[in-house]
């Protein structure tokens, strides 16, 4: 209980932050990473939307 209590109030060795850190900013990274995979899907999506909308203006262009 008392070394629970002596490391609680200690002050972090160098170490600790930089790995502390790191963890942090392997983190954010994934997260980032993530949004990318979402922006692309995004894009695709909508490409493959005016694709098939440009397609069914085209068709009602050549009937009429």
């Amino acid at each position: 209980m008392i070394t629970f209590i002596k490391n609680y109030f200690r002050r972090p060795t160098p170490l600790e932050v930089i790995a502390a850190e790191l963890a942090v900013a392997q983190l954010s990274k994934l997260e980032a990473e993530t949004a990318v995979d979402y922006a692309v899907s995004l894009v695709r999506y909508n490409d493959t939307r005016i694709k098939r909308l440009e397609q069914h203006i085209n068709q009602y262009k050549e009937q009429s």
